[in-house]
């Protein structure tokens, strides 16, 4: 079993050395076929046009490298949930963001619709592996937000065919990786969104390797309530209690917030009342968290620190974002709603690496490999 204990990225191969792999000592891939798996993924507008077309355009490197070099391409990937086929979560919007985006692809490129549209997907059955990779030469995964589920498309053609990361899988994961195993210190992890149930793993697997952990957004009333707070109507997972409380007394690098929007727009420093509840972090926890942020050298974000959606409960996010853009340090928003968040706000281009993946880069921290990359490693020689 290949050590990945310090570089997640070992024993798999890369991009540049596909052509080799198919025996092409000229670099070139005329006439090979290449199943390109992409995360086309997309948020979607009411009208089902895209909002935020950040993985179509990570996807192009990718892309416009093999069609340089004379290879055609499947091109698939899955969108939503669809419950069988539902014209609304087709990929037919993401094509035309591909073709206005990269209009020289299309001549080299076959596309397929929403991968779920198909139930064999999730179930990673083989006689789908067989449909994807049949007449196809080599394989190519580039849909590192979709590494962490062991689908057909994912897991079943490193077994058929050589099999390599792309540009958006290989950058990720060197990304990740670093952080993870030799981050610059201090460095600190500042984590938010919703659910407790969805981190905790991540907080105590990054607890142990950082200088700071920051805790904002839903998670944190949980741990406030392990403190003895009263959070009132506040988001609260009663089954994570105990386990916040044993993390909150054997760490001293966890930081909390000390005061609290409400729901009417006040800010408290003490308790939430039983008919309010609290929806983003205060303006001394603001600054306080920019100053740990202005004193790191790498800082990991996911999950915002408020219901930012909504512009009353959005100045903790903003500021959040504000501080890493400004901090001089390696930055790296790790998807999801953090990377919808510095890019509406702005920030976008001042953060190191912005990941397209929110469950992938945190499966990536709490437990250093994901089912997509294990699949890589084993194409290996013996599918060459």
């Amino acid at each position: 079993m290949t050590d990945v204990s310090t570089d997640p990225m070992r024993g798999i191969s890369t991009l540049d050395e596909l052509p080799a792999m198919l025996g092409r000592s000229n670099g070139r891939l005329d006439g090979v076929s290449v199943l390109v798996r992409v995360d086309y993924n997309v948020p979607l507008n009411d009208d089902g046009t895209i909002s935020d077309d950040l993985r179509v355009r990570a996807s192009v490197p990718t892309l416009t490298w093999l069609a340089e070099r004379g290879a055609t391409m499947r091109v698939v990937s899955h969108l939503g949930r669809p419950n069988g086929v539902d014209p609304k979560l087709s990929l037919t919007p993401a094509w035309e963001a591909l073709w206005a985006i990269a209009p020289q692809l299309k001549a080299s490129i076959e596309t397929r619709d929403n991968l779920r549209f198909d139930k064999r997907e999730d179930a990673n059955d083989p006689t789908l592996v067989d449909e994807l990779c049949e007449g196809m030469d080599a394989y190519v995964n580039e849909a590192f937000a979709f590494c962490h589920r062991p689908t057909a498309s994912i897991m079943g053609p490193p077994t058929r065919m050589p099999a390599v990361a792309g540009r958006l899988v290989e950058s990720e994961v060197r990304s990740l990786g670093a952080m993870l195993h030799n981050p610059a210190r201090p460095f600190v992890a500042v984590l938010g969104g919703a659910k407790v149930a969805d981190k905790l793993g991540v907080v105590e697997a990054v607890v142990g390797n950082c200088d700071s952990v920051i805790v904002g957004g839903g998670m944190a009333y949980t741990f406030l309530a392990a403190q003895g707070r009263a959070i009132g109507q506040s988001l609260f997972d009663p089954s994570k209690l105990d386990a916040c409380a044993k993390l909150l007394a054997s760490n001293t690098n966890i930081i909390l917030p000390t005061d609290i929007v409400l729901a009417d727009g006040s800010i408290t420093t003490g308790d939430i009342a039983d008919d309010t509840e609290g929806l983003d972090i205060g303006p001394e926890s603001r600054e306080r968290f920019a100053q740990v942020i202005a004193g790191a050298k790498t800082v990991f974000w996911n999950g915002p620190m408020g219901k930012f959606e909504n512009p009353a409960f959005a100045a903790g996010t903003i500021a959040m974002a504000q501080a890493l853009a400004s901090s001089g340090a390696m930055t790296i928003v790790g998807g999801g709603d953090s990377a919808a968040a510095v890019a509406e706000f702005g920030f976008a281009d001042q953060i190191s690496h912005v990941s397209t993946g929110g469950g992938a880069s945190l499966e990536l921290l709490e437990f250093g490999d994901l089912p997509g990359l294990r699949a890589l490693r084993t194409a290996g020689v013996d599918n060459v």
